[in-house]
């Protein structure tokens, strides 16, 4: 008896589920579009983070001052080895004490060359005395400096307060100035005038001709000049730069004319812009000197003193009048 056989379904093998990919986030996106791989990205993360962290450690060891300490013993090791200050070259002194100069210099916490401040010493030397300008500091390995001095040059005498000193073209004090050997420089007078010294050149180069004849100048009231000059008479200029120029040439121009110094009067008023009024012993009497610079044909003379002052024509341009006014002593100077 035949049996039948029956046959087993055949069972497929279960395929396993495909695991759908993870969706990039934002930022793998962005790391991706970058120009770079990402190995560099994770070098640069890796520098980054040391640079942090070293920066940290040398600022903990800066604050108790160990790069300090190490930077002076490197130096101190390199100024064994010979690299040390034993000799300090001065140039440029004409009246300043060599011996002041090189202990100023010589002043350093250490003269191992390479702990020597250069800018120490230049500071130093330049807030020590109003003669030096400027100075140039510098190495010349292995145990040489070398210092070089600018110095001021005294541009004149200003007496303040019964002081004599000299003072520099900026007004600058230099050194007091002894009565009994006075240099043959310019004076000026008063509180501030050293000040008003480079003003006080400006005012004398606009009229040459009286330059080389003015003796001293008075600083007044903090707003103006009163000359004087070697023959002795005064010169009262107006306030303003502007002014006292124009006046001091319009006084130049007037001596140049009728020389007015050396002729016996005490001095001259200019400060009203109109006249000129001189000040000389004697009698009152009244004056006008014609303005250098007349219209053509006109003859530029002076009235004899005490005769009538004669009428001006029409193409004579008066300049301002010369009043001379009978005075025992100087006129104020306020």
């Amino acid at each position: 008896m035949s049996g039948t056989i029956k046959r087993g379904t055949v069972r497929r093998p279960v395929q396993p589920k495909r695991k759908q990919a993870a969706k990039p986030s934002v930022i793998d996106r962005a790391i991706t579009a970058l120009p770079v791989s990402e190995a560099t990205l994770r070098k640069a993360a890796t520098w980054t983070i040391t640079g942090v962290v070293g920066t940290g450690l040398i600022a903990l060891a800066s604050f108790f001052g160990i790069p300090a300490a190490i930077g002076t013993a490197i130096g101190e090791g390199i100024g064994d080895a010979g690299f040390r200050v034993t000799n300090i070259q001065i140039t440029g002194l004409n009246r300043m004490d060599h011996n002041v100069i090189y202990k100023i210099a010589a002043n350093q916490p250490s003269m191992a060359m390479p702990l020597v401040s250069l800018e120490k010493i230049r500071t130093d030397l330049v807030s020590h005395s109003g003669w030096i300008e400027d100075v140039h500091v510098s190495r010349r390995l292995p145990d040489t400096l070398l210092v070089s001095v600018i110095e001021r040059q005294p541009s004149a005498i200003w007496q303040n307060k019964g002081q004599l000193a000299l003072i520099a073209a900026n007004g600058t004090w230099l050194e007091p100035v002894d009565p009994e050997a006075m240099p043959d420089l310019p004076m000026v007078i008063g509180p501030h005038a050293n000040e008003q010294e480079p003003a006080y050149r400006t005012l004398l180069d606009v009229a040459p001709a009286l330059k080389g004849q003015v003796k001293a100048a008075t600083w007044v009231g903090n707003r103006r000049w009163t000359l004087t000059f070697e023959t002795g008479e005064t010169l009262a200029l107006p306030e303003g730069d502007t002014e006292a120029a124009k006046a001091l040439v319009k006084f130049a121009q007037l001596d140049g004319v009728r020389p007015l110094l050396g002729k016996g009067w005490l001095g001259f008023d200019m400060r009203d812009p109109t006249r000129l009024v001189a000040r000389k012993p004697g009698i009152t009497t009244n004056n006008a000197i014609t303005d250098p610079g007349p219209a053509p044909g006109s003859s530029p003379a002076a009235t004899p003193s005490g005769a009538p002052s004669p009428t001006p024509t029409a193409s004579q341009s008066v300049a301002p009048r010369l009043t001379a006014v009978k005075r025992t002593s100087t006129d104020s100077q306020a």
